[in-house]
């Protein structure tokens, strides 16, 4: 997998700091907060938030003085907010995980993709932007029984995605890098985020947890790193205001076990077949009332670790919690307390184990 690292373009640039920022995708949970921290530094001299439907009121409030401007990225208007606001530096926050409500998994991939391609083009042809920073996610290196201890920049997913977000959001890196390279005299950022956990943040891994009886795949026991929703904001951030070209795999110190994830957050694991796991009414709800997918799955099954040597050492990042400690704290702002007695829980689990082997026999 091509790691994006920028090599044609120079330190002096990534040296200089932001004047006028465009956050896309402003009106979600780290595009409007991340327009709200960029609003209170004094060095940027303006902020235009753009989304395709209006913030709340009080997501409104929080963007202090950000201009907020109406747009669809798709439509070739975006590339006229950004000339005439002088901005050089995009941030592209806006791709989603999620399936919309009407146009399913076409819509979205639409949304995602033709968005991208339009705002990079867009990018590419305004003088002024010096600085793409584009949030990914670390779901494009997949899940499988045959990855890496640790998955680095430049690894590659060894069962590659061919549909869903993992695969929208490798389309929409190789776009990024595309970028890159027409205009070198732009540094191109690619933070990608492991799995996000915290109290504000409602994500189909926060919802899967969350549930009395959490679904588990028999004879599996992912190893999940998570990122603090501060911390994916503190990055996101980092990375703006002190650009440096180059791929980053951004995630907290440490790992926990789906078992440990489970209990600590006092739910009850029922280990099932893959099969069963797919037919859990709670799995639906968590995955948006859609029916889970074969990367959703494969995370539920061997979950997913990153090297974030480089966030470190060149982008100069460091998150503030561990995996234990973002998800601990998700646990207390959740108001998660234990449903079932913990006695009572292991000998239900020895006994679900018993019954899943069984089945498959």
């Amino acid at each position: 997998m091509d790691s994006g690292r920028g090599g044609d373009q120079t330190d002096g640039t990534a040296a200089e700091r932001p004047r006028v920022v465009l956050v896309t995708g402003a009106c979600r949970f780290l595009g409007g907060y991340l327009t709200a921290r960029l609003a209170q530094n004094k060095d940027i001299e303006k902020v235009i938030a753009v989304d395709a439907v209006a913030p709340s009121k009080d997501m409104l409030r929080r963007m202090g003085r950000a201009e907020f401007v109406r747009a669809d990225i798709r439509n070739p208007f975006i590339g006229k907010v950004i000339r005439n606001g002088d901005v050089d530096t995009v941030v592209h926050a806006a791709a989603a995980s999620y399936v919309p409500r009407s146009g399913g998994r076409a819509a979205l991939k639409e949304l995602n993709v033709m968005g991208a391609m339009q705002l990079f083009a867009c990018c590419q042809k305004a003088p002024l932007v010096r600085r793409v920073v584009l949030k990914s996610t670390s779901e494009i290196y997949g899940s499988s029984a045959f990855d890496p201890v640790a998955f680095t920049e430049d690894s590659s997913a060894r069962r590659p995605s061919r549909e869903g977000f993992a695969r929208d959001s490798t389309d929409i890196e190789s776009y990024a890098r595309g970028l890159g390279r027409r205009r070198p005299d732009i540094a191109v950022t690619i933070l990608r985020l492991a799995n996000m956990i915290g109290p504000a943040m409602d994500t189909g891994l926060s919802r899967y947890l969350a549930g009395p009886v959490v679904p588990t795949v028999a004879g599996r026991d992912a190893r999940l790193q998570l990122l603090h929703e501060q911390d994916a904001l503190g990055a996101l951030e980092h990375a703006t205001v002190h650009p440096k070209p180059g791929t980053f795999n951004i995630g907290a110190d440490g790992i926990i076990m789906m078992s440990q994830a489970v209990r600590r957050s006092g739910r009850l694991a029922l280990p099932l077949p893959s099969i069963g796991v797919r037919l859990m009414d709670s799995v639906v709800r968590a995955t948006g009332g859609g029916e889970i997918t074969e990367d959703q799955l494969d995370y539920m099954t061997f979950g997913r670790v990153m090297d974030t040597t480089r966030m470190r050492a060149e982008l100069g990042f460091e998150p503030n919690w561990t995996t234990l400690e973002a998800f601990d704290d998700y646990v207390r702002g959740r108001g998660l307390t234990a449903i079932f007695d913990p006695q009572w829980v292991r000998s239900a689990e020895r006994h679900a184990v018993a019954l899943a082997r069984h089945w498959g026999n």
